[in-house]
C-alpha cells in the first residue's frame, strides 16, 4: 500500500541534513560540482545520443521537482552543519529515482559527496536515512542501487550498510560517454525490520565510516 508521499521532505541525522534541491542552490552546487570535477567525471552519466547534452541546473531542478510532485522522484541536497558556520553546507546530492508502485513496490538510489568530505560516513548516513524514509514513510519494499565495479568509495557505502550483491549488470547504463557495466546491490524492507540508519549507526559505534 503506498504511504505518505508528502513533498517536499527535510530529514535529518546528527549533522547530516537531506532537504529538497533548489533553483537557489545553483551557486553553491556548481562550485561543489566543479571543484569536484575530477572526482566525479569518471561516474557521470551521458547521453547515448551524439549531441545531446544533459539538462542544465535548471532543467535538472524543474525535472526532479515534476518527479516528486508525481511520487517519482525524491530529489534531495547532503547538506552538513559545520562548526563556525551559521548555516549547513551544501556538501552532496542523493536522488531517490524510478519510484514504482503497485506490485514492484521499489526505488533506485543514487548519490555524491564533496571528496573533501569523503570518508567521514555521510555517504551512508545519508543513504540510510533515505532508504528508511523509503520504507517506513513510503511504503516502498525494495531499495536498488547501481555501481560502476571500479567506484571503490560507493562499493564500501553499499558494503558497510548490508545491501546485497546481485551481480553485475553489462552495459547497464551509458557513463561519461560509453554504455557501462554495474554491479546492482539491493535491500529490502524485511532485512531492516528495525530501520538501516539504526543499524549502521550501531555498527558504526562511533568510528569514523567512509
Amino acid at each position: 500500500m503506498r504511504g505518505d508521499t508528502s513533498w517536499p521532505v527535510t530529514l535529518e541525522c546528527g549533522d547530516i541534513i537531506l532537504r529538497p534541491v533548489r533553483h537557489r542552490d545553483k551557486k553553491v552546487w556548481s562550485e561543489v560540482r566543479r571543484r569536484n570535477f575530477d572526482w566525479l567525471a569518471r561516474w557521470e552519466a551521458s547521453s547515448p545520443s551524439p549531441g545531446v547534452n544533459l539538462p542544465t541546473f535548471a532543467g535538472m531542478v524543474r525535472a526532479l521537482n515534476e518527479q516528486a510532485r508525481a511520487a517519482t522522484a525524491l530529489p534531495f541536497i547532503i547538506a552538513e552543519r559545520q562548526p563556525g558556520l551559521a548555516a549547513p553546507q551544501l556538501i552532496g546530492q542523493l536522488t531517490v529515482s524510478s519510484i514504482s508502485w503497485g506490485s514492484a513496490m521499489m526505488a533506485t538510489l543514487g548519490y555524491w559527496v564533496d571528496q573533501d568530505r569523503a570518508g567521514r560516513g555521510i555517504a551512508p548516513t545519508a543513504v540510510a536515512m533515505a532508504t528508511d524514509h523509503c520504507f517506513r514513510n513510503l511504503g516502498l519494499h525494495r531499495m536498488e542501487i547501481n555501481v560502476r565495479p571500479e567506484n571503490g568509495p560507493s562499493l564500501r557505502v553499499v558494503e558497510k550498510l548490508g545491501f546485497r550483491d546481485e551481480g553485475l549488470r553489462p552495459r547497464y547504463l551509458h557513463i561519461n560517454g560509453q554504455w557501462a557495466d554495474h554491479r546492482s546491490f539491493a535491500l529490502t524492507a524485511e532485512e531492516v525490520p528495525d530501520g538501516l540508519l539504526p543499524r549502521w549507526l550501531r555498527e558504526r559505534g562511533g568510528a569514523s565510516g567512509a
